[in-house]
């Protein structure tokens, strides 16, 4: 199956654009649960929320942290847990030139087995190539991101066709152009919609990750109305703090689920607004 027909289902099936972070912080993490239980901790968290969305999204540098033993074990035996038809994303960030991309695509979509990853594409499209030749892989293209320090780069006016633009939305052209599966998406934060709605207009069918909901403060609101295509699709909102560590009790698990059910609701009502 190629990645975007296991997207599609993925919506489908859970009726749901929720895309969960699965990044382990120790310091957060319930009380009895240290380095050792991350592995136990995610399983748990997947396990009450599966049914709820369309994809996971581990950030790789948590697990590097805790060490190249330690950390890809935990990895390993979290991503074993994700349903195989829920979408698995590497956050990653990668971007180097072409035989290093080559290296970090064995790395995580052959060794690791993820559906997609985050891909930095400063190096160009030879940077990129590796990441999107095979149709069933997916590279999510760092474009507009949601931190505050994103306009001193992203913003900067460079000539285009004649004229003049930000960068972010070069970067989308090109990413669009080199779209030649369905398996080119975009990172735009919810904390800049005005930026979203450009996008979206730009590239009217691509996929867009979504961070910024929750602890950066972006409105899901304005976020969903901003990306949203004109299918009713086209997300991945991204929470993770906000739903995995929703409470540091025994009851972890069932807030996780709480958390990840208000949101995905809060989703579809946004969503049906749209499109009403």
């Amino acid at each position: 199956m190629n990645f975007r027909d296991k997207l599609e289902a993925a919506w489908t099936r859970s009726d749901s654009m929720l895309c969960i972070g699965l990044d382990p912080d120790v310091a957060l993490m319930p009380d009895g649960y240290g380095a050792d239980d991350v592995a136990a901790f995610n399983i748990a968290i997947i396990e009450a929320t599966s049914d709820l969305v369309c994809a996971y999204k581990p950030n790789v540098a948590f697990y590097e942290a805790l060490g190249p033993e330690r950390g890809y074990a935990a990895l390993r035996k979290t991503l074993a847990a994700i349903p195989p038809h829920v979408i698995t994303l590497a956050d990653a960030k990668r971007g180097d030139v072409e035989h290093t991309a080559r290296a970090y695509v064995a790395a995580l979509f052959d060794d690791l087995g993820f559906d997609a990853a985050t891909v930095n594409p400063y190096l160009g499209l030879d940077s990129v190539e590796p990441w999107i030749e095979r149709a069933d892989k997916a590279a999510i293209v760092v474009c507009r991101t949601s931190n505050p320090g994103a306009p001193d780069f992203q913003d900067l006016r460079v000539q285009s066709e004649g004229g003049t633009c930000p960068l972010y939305e070069v970067v989308a052209e090109r990413a669009k152009s080199w779209d030649r599966h369905g398996n080119v998406g975009l990172v735009v934060g919810a904390t800049y919609p005005d930026e979203m709605r450009r996008l979206r207009a730009l590239c009217p069918d691509t996929l867009f990750l979504v961070p910024g909901i929750g602890a950066q403060q972006g409105s899901l609101e304005a976020a969903v109305r901003a990306g949203i295509n004109a299918r009713g699709r086209g997300l991945l909102v991204s929470a993770s703090r906000g739903v995995t560590y929703a409470s540091k009790a025994a009851d972890f698990a069932a807030a996780a689920r709480a958390a990840a059910t208000k949101l995905r609701d809060e989703i579809r009502a946004c969503a049906s607004a749209v499109r009403a």
